[in-house]
């Protein structure tokens, strides 16, 4: 077992007394907003805890430090805080839970404050062979007890939760022999006659079966990346092969992913090991991709074998390609680089969203409540039941051990299985694109794979520079396979974009589609892109060269497409804006008390100011679709003076580019210098375009890549290198979403109803519902009515079997 823990041990009195001890606070913090006696017993009401019970929440880490777990920490102890629990941190996981004394110490709000951008963890973690032992467990259960701690989150792998259900099942038992030995009395061991359990799953290979993601594995694939892109240059500038080993002794899921994000030639993972013979028929491949192509990536994970067990080292590959292709070829292990280094924004968001859901599942769990772990569906946070995960991550285990490998590929899940069906389609097949808007992180991953696969089905591709305006002139050109080759890691449009719609142009591009004989249309871009689809179908009626399919993916920093939760382009603008908000607060980490006001960009859109507002600590975050006044301006510079009055040192307020017309970033910047003075000074930045550059992260490349696949999937019947298609139905103009776990069509005319044109955003928009738990982890008193809690999920082979992944 391994395990670094914190806790929460909340003492709950009257509703009277607390709601008394909330009115000294709100006298006491003239800036924090006003509760009423209703949104207060809410968190205190039965359904979480009598006000005559005694509550706790403990919180810990596996030994293996995963980048995101100090967002967990700083989130699960303030989430303790704000539904009034006393918080523990506990040192040196299981082992300090085994020790006690100084390893089980009290936390504060600001015990926490700026960790969520560091990596590892920040209150140490450890090995502790004593927890596996009756006697390690006992000491445990004594250390718990003795504080009144009767809940734990524990954060780890499949090992450290076990551990963690044998010690909730043993509990009573542990309790009945302190009381023999004479350790504790018979009424203590009564009070906390039950033990809570919460996990939370930290391992950066992506391996428990449940959930779509777990903390650590996002900010992996970024550090892998990182080294693809850094080593493809030096591959390029001298024609060499290279052979990186990444983690994975047991799951493929780095490797796989990491092998679609950069485009690799060839893929080893445990979960699928090549046929016999595979030895000539990659270095075949590898031989006739030779003609024009400079560089040649092999990606091998850790535990990758042959359908006999037998082990295939990174270093077995090298001679091979060496003694029987000639490649220069050199090898890689990317070893532990991969678990350091500053977490990722979605790692940092994810962890900010089990967090808190592992406290209200804590405040709401009962002694029939199962011990469940805070997984990820669909982007939403979800419970699912402990054991039921555990078993069915060894049963992946053993159906690898059993070679049944294609039920183990399954077992891993639906978007295991896409991603890997997707990279073997991609190992035959290619993809073309138009861009449209502006440039965004992931346009040109899904260009590659879209030509690629019109390629393998004898279609005749056309790439076209800027748009709808080169569409009209003319201005394309025939794609080879070639081509695109290294364009996954690529940032920006490499095709060039335009934000021109094409009613001005209509005639001169449907003269260009007819003379051409242009089957289908593939429109890689933002909310120019939707709009300008729309109008081509409208055009319909009047033209019969737009009766083809048309398809927009949506790319765009902004994330403001209708009919998809995610936009190309929206993870790596976070993790560009994230990565400027923490360079500018530690500008001031020799300053005293300083308050930074950032604009970011977005439109009218505001989820690139709440994501990164959540990935960063941010104090507030001011965005369009949550209207604001002066009158919560005000409040907001009081809350944060007070704040600042303490421990505080630094403050961070985001402003969504165009979030109010007189309330400027400008205006905000003067009013909080204003307020602020004598207590803490103020600065401003705008962000502004460095949001948009850099390379793809790897989820939009990884995310562009299935996408363009899915694209011509899902069309590839209706493209034809000769002659012509006509098809009018609404159905064959749509854009390409994910919506939860399911990536989708919807016509763009059902999507004009659910528009707000003028804005230039869908009228409802699923990430609002991140806002509480933004203002609740910045210390405002926000009703819990405006959560919304995961729902209980179970893990089952056939609920595995039926998932749709994306």
């Amino acid at each position: 077992s391994q395990n670094v823990m914190t806790s929460i041990l909340g003492y709950w009195q009257s509703i009277n007394q607390i709601w008394n001890e909330f009115n000294l606070y709100l006298k006491d913090s003239p800036s924090s907003t006003s509760i009423n006696h209703n949104e207060l017993t809410y968190a205190t009401r039965s359904d979480f805890l009598s006000s005559s019970e005694m509550s706790s929440v403990h919180y810990g880490f596996s030994l293996v430090l995963d980048a995101g777990m100090n967002a967990a920490v700083r989130a699960v102890t303030r989430m303790g805080i704000y539904v009034g629990a006393k918080v523990y941190l506990i040192y040196e996981g299981y082992q300090g839970l085994v020790d006690g004394g100084d390893n089980i110490k009290v936390a504060h709000w600001h015990s926490v404050t700026n960790i969520i951008q560091l990596g590892g963890t920040v209150i140490g973690s450890a090995r502790c062979k004593t927890f596996t032992t009756r006697e390690g467990r006992l000491a445990a259960a004594y250390n718990l007890v003795k504080r009144g701690i009767t809940n734990l989150c524990v954060c780890g792998g499949d090992g450290s939760l076990t551990g963690a259900n044998i010690f909730r099942s043993e509990w009573s038992g542990l309790l009945a022999e302190l009381v023999e030995k004479g350790r504790i009395t018979d009424t203590l061991a009564e009070q906390h006659g039950h033990l809570n359990i919460v996990g939370l799953v930290g391992s950066i290979d992506n391996d428990f079966c449940g959930t779509d993601m777990t903390i650590g594995a996002d900010s992996a694939l970024h550090r892998i990346m990182e080294i693809v892109d850094a080593i493809m240059t030096t591959a390029q500038s001298h024609q060499r092969t290279f052979v990186l080993e990444v983690m994975g002794r047991h799951c493929g899921y780095l490797a796989l992913v990491s092998a679609l994000a950069s485009g690799a030639d060839w893929l080893f993972i445990p979960e699928a090991p090549p046929l016999d013979g595979w030895e000539d028929r990659m270095c075949a491949r590898l031989e006739s991709r030779n003609t024009g192509s400079r560089l040649n990536i092999i990606i091998l994970a850790e535990g990758a074998i042959d359908r006999h067990g037998k082990p295939i080292t990174s270093n077995y590959v090298k001679d091979l390609l060496v003694n029987r292709v000639g490649h220069d070829t050199r090898v890689t292990v990317l070893g532990h680089v991969q678990r350091g280094g500053t977490p990722s924004a979605f790692d940092r968001i994810l962890s900010s969203k089990l967090g808190v859901e592992a406290v209200i599942a804590l405040m709401e769990a009962s002694p029939d409540t199962p011990a469940c772990v805070i997984g990820l569906a669909g982007n939403r946070a979800v419970r699912l039941p402990l054991m039921e995960c555990v078993e069915m991550t060894k049963l992946v285990q053993t159906s690898m051990n059993e070679k049944r490998f294609d039920e183990a590929v399954k077992l891993r899940g639906g978007s295991f299985e896409n991603n890997w069906n997707i990279y073997k389609l991609l190992t035959d097949f290619s993809v073309a694109i138009l861009n449209v808007g502006a440039p965004s992180g992931g346009m040109n991953a899904a260009v590659r794979s879209a030509v690629r696969l019109a390629l393998i089905h004898g279609h005749k591709v056309y790439a076209v520079h800027n748009g709808f305006l080169g569409l009209a002139s003319e201005d394309m050109f025939e794609m080879e396979w070639h081509k695109v080759a290294g364009w996954t890691g690529q940032g920006g449009s490499l095709l060039g974009t335009k934000r021109t719609l094409p009613e001005k142009n209509m005639e001169k591009i449907v003269g260009t589609i007819k003379k051409f004989n242009i089957s289908a249309l593939l429109v890689i871009g933002g909310f120019e892109a939707y709009k300008g689809v729309l109008q081509l179908c409208e055009a319909r009626a009047h033209y019969e060269e737009l009766c083809i399919p048309m398809c927009v993916i949506p790319a765009t920093i902004s994330n403001n497409v209708p009919g998809t939760e995610f936009s190309l382009g929206a993870d790596t603008a976070v993790n560009a804006a994230m990565e400027g908000c923490d360079k500018i607060k530690q500008s001031a980490s020799g300053t005293k008390r300083r308050v930074f006001v950032v604009e970011t960009m977005g439109g009218y859109c505001g989820y690139l100011a709440t994501y990164t507002g959540i990935a960063v600590g941010a104090d507030a975050a001011y965005i369009y679709e949550d209207p604001f006044n002066i009158h919560d301006l005000t409040t907001n510079v009081e809350h944060l003076a007070e704040k600042m009055k303490k421990d505080v040192q630094r403050g961070l307020v985001l402003r969504n580019e165009k979030c109010h017309e007189n309330y400027t970033t400008d205006f905000i910047h003067k009013l909080y210098l204003s307020e602020g003075k004598g207590i803490f000074d103020c600065r401003v930045n705008v962000l502004g375009h460095l949001q948009q550059g850099g390379a793809p992260s790897p989820f939009d490349r990884n995310f562009g890549t299935k996408l363009g696949v899915r694209a011509l999937c899902c069309n590839y019947s209706y493209f034809s290198p000769s002659g012509r298609v006509f098809t009018n139905s609404a159905d064959t103009a749509c854009v390409l979403g994910l919506n939860k776990k399911v990536i989708c069509f919807s016509p763009v005319t059902e999507l004009k109803a659910e528009t707000d044109f003028e804005h230039r955003i869908p009228k409802v928009q699923w990430w609002l519902n991140l806002r509480p738990m933004l203002k609740m982890l910045a210390k405002y008193q926000t009703s819990f009515d405006e959560y919304v809690p995961g729902e209980m999920k179970h893990v089952t082979k056939r609920s595995l079997s039926v998932d749709p992944g994306y």
